[in-house]
């Protein structure tokens, strides 16, 4: 028996989540790269392989050292880096063992990389209305111009619609930014007679919007687990939420319990639109009113209280960062339709590898 609190995965929710997914891609005709800085682990990018994905996205090199090392050949580093002479060993090692794709979105960026690994596969990044990273559509020819003199391959563009994560009609709206984004960007390289055959974009809020005319890969990273941001996005149920930590009530008084899973085990993630510091999965009424690093304090409706000692299941605002706050995820713990008992236990064999 596992002690509380920690993280427990419904597996048949899971599996149906990555085969609704996987689904969806088939049908818009567009290549799957999930990303797996959500999970982490080698068990579920492998599920994520077996269901159709190409090869995975993700943030950092330690995250693609750990899933290198874990026998997976296809990855690419969705973000620009500023490559040191030590990135720039640890990459030409990566080379060495996988398929190895990477981003850059300025020109300084492109020549320092091509310094350290000449010849690498380059996805030039264009920002679509998040303003993080990304140069403007029509900057991206130069972009690549430069990269491809530099010694880089240019293959394409990406983009990533993280202002899809916003009440209303942000879901939508942000995918049509990301379409119109990534049709101008393409142009400007074929203007500069680099033909973008990779054109990659998607977030699990806005796969549902795919344009299989202009996208040609989507990289949702939230999809096998969902969480309560999802859930009050209106992207997927609480019966598609197949990660909770598992919690036990400790102080009960009246309507409001304490439980022993804080933001050390949930995350502290709460956006300015959400209704509280997570879910509670089996009392959608109930509200995280407050979160210290051990407790949450839950709220419950008058016709539902749990007795102390009892065992709650709470959704996490933002899954990614929860899941990096633990050694291993507890698989069929959950009691959800995965049924009741401990199946398996996942290391998180990218957890704290930032950089």
């Amino acid at each position: 028996m596992t002690d509380t609190p920690y993280l427990a995965v419904d597996l048949a929710r899971l599996d149906r989540n990555l085969q609704a997914v996987a689904e969806l891609a088939r049908n818009a005709h567009v290549d799957l790269r999930p990303h797996a800085k959500t999970h982490k682990t080698a068990e579920l990018a492998r599920r994520q392989i077996d269901s159709g994905a190409v090869g995975l996205t993700v943030a950092t090199i330690g995250e693609a050292e750990a899933f290198a090392a874990a026998g997976f050949g296809d990855l690419f580093i969705a973000y620009p880096l500023w490559v040191t002479a030590h990135k720039g060993a640890r990459l030409r090692a990566l080379a060495d063992r996988v398929s190895l794709r990477l981003a850059v979105d300025s020109v300084e960026g492109a020549v320092r990389l091509a310094a350290e690994l000449s010849g690498a596969e380059v996805l030039v990044e264009v920002d679509s209305g998040q303003h993080r990273t990304g140069v403007a559509p029509e900057s991206a020819g130069e972009v690549a111009a430069a990269a491809q003199s530099a010694g880089l391959k240019v293959v394409g563009v990406f983009t990533f619609p993280g202002h899809g994560y916003g009440p209303g009609h942000a879901r939508r709206d942000a995918a049509a930014q990301e379409i119109a984004a990534l049709s101008s960007a393409a142009e400007q390289l074929r203007d500069r007679g680099i033909e973008p055959r990779v054109r990659s974009g998607g977030s699990t809020p806005t796969i549902e919007f795919a344009d299989s005319g202009v996208l040609t890969e989507i990289r949702p990273g939230v999809y096998p687990f969902y969480d309560a941001q999802q859930v009050e996005l209106g992207v997927c149920g609480f019966d598609d939420v197949a990660l909770t930590a598992v919690s036990t009530v400790v102080r009960r008084d009246g309507r409001r319990v304490v439980l022993d899973a804080g933001s050390k085990i949930i995350g502290a993630d709460r956006p300015a639109w959400a209704s509280g510091h997570g879910r509670i999965l089996d009392e959608p009424a109930a509200r995280i009113v407050a979160l210290s690093e051990h407790h949450a304090v839950v709220e419950y409706p008058d016709e539902y209280v749990p007795s102390l000692g009892s065992t709650v299941r709470v959704v996490p605002n933002h899954v990614c960062t929860a899941v990096n706050l633990v050694d291993e995820l507890v698989v069929g713990g959950g009691a959800g339709e995965g049924g009741e008992g401990e199946v398996a236990t996942w290391r998180v064999v990218a957890r704290g590898a930032n950089s």
